[in-house]
C-alpha cells in the first residue's frame, strides 16, 4: 500500500472533486485527477490505483440516478466508446501525456469558446445523431482509457441537446460505468494492477463514494439554467488546466 504523505495530500482532494464531477457538479472535473495524483508518481500508476476506485463510486452513482438516462444516446454512445478503449488499449505504451493533454484541452476550450461567442443568445438545442455521438464517445472511450480523462468529449457531444439536468448526469454515469468496467480488462492485461495498487484503492473508496453525495446533494440545489452554467465554466476550466499541463510537459 503506498505509504507517501504527499500522494495522499493529492490523492484526497482529487477523490472528493472526481466524486463531485460524477455526480453531476463540474462538468468534466473528474478529469482533474490523475494529472493531480500523478504528481507524486507515474501517470499509469495513478491511473491503476483510480480505475477500481471509479467503479465502486459508478455503483452508487448508477443507484442515485438509477432509471434517468437516454437510452437512444447509449445506442449511439456504448459503440463508439468500446472502440475508443480498444484502441487505447492498444496504444497505452505509446501515446505521449502530453500531446493527449494539449488536444483535449484544445477541443474543450474551442467547444466552449464557440457555445459562449454564438450568435444566438441561447445556442440551438441539438438532437442525438449517431456520427457525432459515434466520433466524440470512440474519443472519450480512448481518452479514458489513457487517462480517465473521457469527460470533454463526451460533454461536447451531450451538453448541447440541453436535457434535463438528472438525465443528462445519469446518461453520463451509465457510460462511464460501462466504460470503467470495460477497462478493467485491457488494465488487467498490461499487467497494471498489483496487491500494493488495490490496497491503496481499497483505501480510498470511501472518500470517492462521499464525493459522489456531494455532487447529488449539489446537483439537486441548484436549477437547471445555472446548472448548465456550471457546466460550461467547468468546462472550459479543465481545457485550460489541460493546456497548461501539455504545455508544461513539452517545454
Amino acid at each position: 500500500m503506498v505509504t507517501d504523505p504527499l500522494f495522499y495530500a493529492a490523492a484526497i482532494p482529487a477523490l472528493l472533486i472526481t466524486g463531485i464531477s460524477k455526480a453531476g457538479f463540474g462538468s468534466g472535473l473528474g478529469i482533474l485527477a490523475v494529472p493531480l495524483i500523478a504528481l507524486t508518481m507515474p501517470a499509469t500508476q495513478a491511473a491503476a490505483i483510480m480505475l477500481p476506485i471509479l467503479c465502486v463510486m459508478d455503483l452508487a452513482a448508477l443507484w442515485a440516478y438509477r432509471g434517468q438516462w437516454s437510452r437512444e444516446n447509449m445506442r449511439i454512445m456504448l459503440p463508439g466508446g468500446i472502440a475508443g478503449i480498444v484502441l487505447g488499449a492498444l496504444t497505452f505504451r505509446y501515446v505521449s501525456e502530453a500531446g493527449l493533454k494539449l488536444m483535449l484541452g484544445a477541443v474543450a476550450i474551442g467547444f466552449v469558446l464557440q457555445r459562449w461567442i454564438s450568435a444566438s443568445p441561447r445556442p440551438e438545442t441539438t438532437v442525438p445523431a449517431p456520427a457525432k455521438g459515434y466520433f466524440w464517445s470512440a474519443l472519450s472511450g480512448f481518452t479514458s482509457t489513457l487517462a480517465h480523462a473521457g469527460g470533454p468529449p463526451l460533454s461536447i457531444y451531450l451538453l448541447p441537446q440541453r436535457m434535463d439536468k438528472a438525465l443528462l448526469v445519469g446518461t453520463t454515469v451509465v457510460f462511464f460505468a460501462v466504460m470503467n468496467y470495460v477497462k478493467l480488462i485491457p488494465y488487467t492485461l498490461l499487467g497494471l494492477f498489483d496487491l500494493g495498487n488495490l490496497a491503496t484503492s481499497a483505501g480510498l473508496v470511501p472518500l470517492g463514494v462521499f464525493g459522489i453525495s456531494c455532487g447529488v446533494w449539489l446537483r439537486k440545489r441548484i436549477p437547471e439554467a445555472l446548472f448548465y452554467r456550471f457546466c460550461y465554466a467547468f468546462l472550459f476550466v479543465t481545457g485550460a488546466k489541460l493546456l497548461y499541463d501539455g504545455v508544461s510537459r513539452l517545454i
